[in-house]
């Protein structure tokens, strides 16, 4: 099965990341597929609006790391070691181009937010246009706690700095209500999500598509005149860094021995000392 679904539904196109078993994670196939039903939607000339959802419990819980970090040895994301760092930036960027399909998509992308869209799944709601999330819904880039950064940089240009900062100086995840605060997507009871979401694109469907187009432009061209894309390429090159700098290598050496999930609470929760590989004395204080 393809790990994205699309649909045409009249106006809408509906483009699913279909890989609920293990919360929509992104695996190798899915970037690409992504990038393939954006641009099927664009070509078909009466599609107005795409609706990005995940199926499932989550939208995308971010990169699947049963695949990139628990399993052993090397891969397309991990190298031994001397590394390439040119070798990276190419596997990386091309999955961000793929990402920034949605950002590049002519038509508007209403990203849908149920659960989780973390890590990687926070790039892919931060390259849509518009958000709708649930009110108990969490988004955020923990990986910035170790073993990563958001490649397509969008934190800083859907938030502003501070606010950017706050989270990726963090990790912490924010719910739907604290990001609609804070200027980022419309939250929504669960129970509501499905019809705001198709409130919203009939809306916007209704509305001509080069009127559209047009206005999409014009408003990301204000934030690519902003340095978007030298940013994009600073914060790739530094993604592939965290991969492989002495807390990236340890990272990934304990998701191997104990499991990536074990590996991530002890990320989030603060008891691990990445940098000597061994839990801190007293994590209460080190946290």
């Amino acid at each position: 099965n393809s790990p994205v679904h699309y649909e045409r539904d009249g106006r809408l196109a509906r483009i699913t990341l279909n890989r609920p078993d293990s919360l929509n994670a992104i695996d190798f196939d899915l970037p690409a597929a992504l990038q393939s039903a954006v641009e099927q939607a664009n070509a078909e000339t009466e599609v107005r609006v795409i609706v990005l959802s995940g199926a499932g419990r989550a939208f995308c819980a971010g990169y699947d790391l049963e695949i990139f970090a628990q399993s052993p040895g090397t891969n397309p994301g991990i190298q031994d070691m001397p590394w390439d760092p040119a070798q990276d930036f190419a596997f990386m960027k091309r999955n961000t181009d793929h990402f920034m399909s949605l950002w590049r998509s002519l038509l508007p992308v209403i990203c849908k937010i149920q659960g989780y869209a973390i890590a990687g799944g926070s790039d892919l709601a931060l390259c849509s246009d518009l958000l709708l999330i649930a009110e108990d819904a969490r988004i955020g880039y923990p990986t910035a706690r170790v073993w990563g950064t958001p490649t397509t940089a969008m934190w800083v240009y859907r938030l502003g700095a501070e606010r950017a900062k706050r989270l990726l100086l963090t990790g912490d995840l924010i719910d739907g209500c604290q990001a609609a605060e804070w200027g980022l997507g419309e939250a929504h009871p669960a129970a509501e999500l499905d019809s705001a979401t198709e409130a919203l694109a009939t809306r916007i469907s209704r509305v001509p598509r080069n009127q559209l187009i047009m206005q999409k432009l014009m408003v990301n061209q204000a934030l690519e005149n902003m340095g978007l894309a030298s940013t994009q390429t600073l914060a790739t090159l530094f993604d592939g860094i965290s991969r492989h700098s002495p807390e990236g290598v340890h990272f990934k050496q304990r998701s191997e021995s104990v499991g990536w999930k074990q590996a991530v609470g002890e990320r989030d929760d603060g008891s691990f000392d990445w940098s000597q590989n061994e839990f801190f004395s007293d994590p209460s204080e080190e946290s």
